[in-house]
């Protein structure tokens, strides 16, 4: 299954540069993700925008699949890297900025997906989980009976990406998923968090 990590945006409320290329534990953020998807199993490929130019070089000289979207809008590109690739089955969608996912929480989503047999997925955290640890909290809805917000990782599929797909919602009260990293402080945290895993 393939997995598109979307790392086309500026990140410019933590004004670091691109902010997928942020270093915590002296690797860059966006490397977390890619190798949480690679342990999993899944083709990682990363969309990017011109907004994201040294993405795009770090990308290249790593060797790591990208693809440079038109840069429209977060579900914009999706639909459009997907038609590009030509995906026809489900694949994974998820934020760059997610450094302290895992591959059991892959894992969890994908079983998760396949036991409801609905065309999509969507995870969410608790509302007051995301506060707790600092993230930006943009949108909420009730999910299982509690305010929730997403987590950035998703699942649909690319033969209906231009029509609306029943999903599964997920609810994940997992810190982990919390680390959303949008200001100095959320990354002065995470990077305490980071450096504790990988002494591990």
């Amino acid at each position: 299954m393939y997995a598109l990590i979307l790392a086309g945006g500026l990140g410019s409320r933590l004004g670091l540069g691109e902010k997928p290329l942020v270093i915590l534990a002296g690797t860059p953020m966006i490397r977390f993700v890619i190798d949480a998807f690679e342990a999993s199993g899944h083709e990682v490929v990363v969309i990017i925008s011109r907004k994201t130019p040294y993405t795009h070089n770090w990308c290249r000289a790593q060797g790591i699949a990208h693809y440079t979207a038109e840069g429209s809008g977060y579900v914009e590109d999706i639909a459009e890297a997907a038609a590009v690739l030509e995906i026809d089955g489900p694949f994974f969608t998820c934020v760059a900025d997610l450094p302290c996912l895992e591959e059991d929480i892959i894992h969890t989503l994908s079983f998760s997906y396949r036991q409801s047999g609905k065309d999509a997925l969507s995870s969410w955290i608790p509302r007051d989980l995301a506060e707790k640890y600092g993230s930006r909290v943009a949108f909420v809805e009730r999910v299982e009976g509690m305010d929730a917000c997403p987590a950035g990782i998703n699942i649909l599929r690319g033969d209906r990406i231009e029509s609306p797909q029943e999903e599964v919602r997920v609810l994940m009260d997992d810190p982990r998923l919390a680390y959303n990293i949008n200001t100095r402080e959320a990354l002065d945290q995470v990077a305490r968090v980071m450096c504790c895993r990988k002494e591990r």
